[in-house]
């Protein structure tokens, strides 16, 4: 039987790589740094690395590394369990309380990853007399989460406001029970930042709730690195946030959702990728801890970041390149064509230069581009470099 569909898959796979929408993975023989160095899937040696989502540098900073070494002695490696059978440390109480604290909700509830938080809340929340309305341009955890729940679903063209409140009436008049406002506290292809405060102000004329997926802000965005909801000064108007240890928060794994206590105690009882999945390991939650003793210490990491990002921002732009505007960490180099993105990655990873071409279907048609991601752990020299880099590579593309 397999035989056919063998056939069908390589023919699939034939296309995607036709269409030049493949995807290959390097593969890098060091730790998640500033620099990388690449063993196989692209030029042998050491490069920058501009395109992780290691914001603060954290992935391999020493005293993470020291507490997820102490963790391990203390807590052991897995707990080989779900939460309510026993796999409940002391760890993971005192993660979610911090985190509780740290982003100004009642409660929190950990995941094995924030795609299994978003996939665990709709479902939970609403039923088929609901609304979720969801912007257009949310990551694919959320879309798949609302796939998973009965309630309607309505989606607001990306970050319009009189867009999200013709669907709020448009739910209303439906005669929805909850309606639960949805989106993106940084939209990861683009860098743009969702404008809370006005969602919040048209939830409460509305009589909505709110959710932010911050996965993308927590850690650096906002004064004290506490996301979108505290750059937009809508901490206590946010009823859901969910978000990732894998990002800012160190690079490894986990996700949480933050919220009121009623959300988070049902999410408890009945949220399946909760209920059915593994405990995070001990030694994750052990070195998140330590990831928000360094976040609530100080903020150089965050000044270094925001210097990296407007000194890349800035002479890329004298340089003539087209970057979507904004100040967030992601730095979007708009190519167009998706050959010619592939072929400038290509071209960029021979010069040092270690980033990725996206392209349809991850972006439009025709909107190609090179995510650039800045962070804390690069130095002046390390951004410089990558503007060269660009601008020779632009040169060869274009000889």
């Amino acid at each position: 039987m397999f035989d056919s569909v063998r056939d069908d898959l390589r023919a699939t796979l034939d296309e995607i790589r036709a269409a030049g929408l493949h995807k290959p993975e390097r593969v890098i023989g060091t730790p998640q740094s500033a620099t990388v160095n690449v063993t196989a899937g692209g030029r042998p040696g050491e490069v920058l690395n501009f395109c992780a989502n290691n914001y603060l540098g954290l992935a391999d900073h020493p005293e993470v590394i020291a507490a997820a070494h102490e963790a391990l002695d203390r807590w052991g490696y897995g707990m080989a369990s779900v939460r309510f059978i026993c796999g409940t440390q002391e760890v993971h109480k005192e993660l979610e309380a911090r985190l509780s604290s740290f982003l100004g909700q009642e409660d929190t509830i950990l995941y094995s990853s924030c795609f299994d938080a978003n996939g665990g809340v709709f479902e939970t929340l609403l039923g088929p007399e609901d609304a979720v309305i969801s912007d257009a341009l949310n990551h694919a955890s959320i879309i798949d989460g609302i796939r998973l729940s009965k309630a309607r679903r309505f989606r607001y063209a990306n970050r319009d406001m009189a867009d999200l409140e013709c669907r709020l009436k448009e739910a209303a008049g439906g005669g929805a029970r909850r309606k639960l406002i949805v989106t993106d506290g940084v939209f990861s292809m683009d860098g743009y930042v969702a404008p809370l405060d006005e969602i919040c102000d048209l939830a409460d004329r509305h009589g909505a709730m709110v959710m932010v997926d911050d996965s993308h802000a927590v850690g650096f965005v906002g004064p004290g690195g506490r996301g979108t909801p505290e750059l937009h000064r809508v901490m206590d108007r946010v009823d859901i946030i969910t978000g990732t240890l894998g990002k800012a928060l160190g690079g490894a794994s986990g996700g949480y959702v933050a919220a009121r206590a009623e959300i988070v105690a049902l999410l408890r009882q009945r949220s399946r990728p909760y209920l059915f999945s593994n405990t995070l390991a001990p030694v994750i939650a052990a070195a998140s801890l330590k990831v928000l003793d360094l976040l609530e210490s100080a903020d150089d990491l965050r000044v270094r970041l925001a210097e990296n990002t407007a000194l890349f921002r800035r002479r890329m732009t004298e340089k003539g390149f087209d970057i979507l505007p904004g100040d967030h960490a992601i730095a979007p180099v708009m190519i167009g064509d998706a050959s010619r993105a592939g072929r400038m990655a290509e071209l960029l990873l021979e010069r040092g230069v270690y980033v990725i071409g996206f392209s349809y279907p991850v972006v439009p048609q025709g909107q190609a581009r090179i995510r650039v991601q800045l962070s804390a752990a690069h130095s002046t020299d390390d951004v410089n470099r990558a503007v060269d880099a660009f601008v020779a590579a632009r040169a060869e593309l274009d000889a």
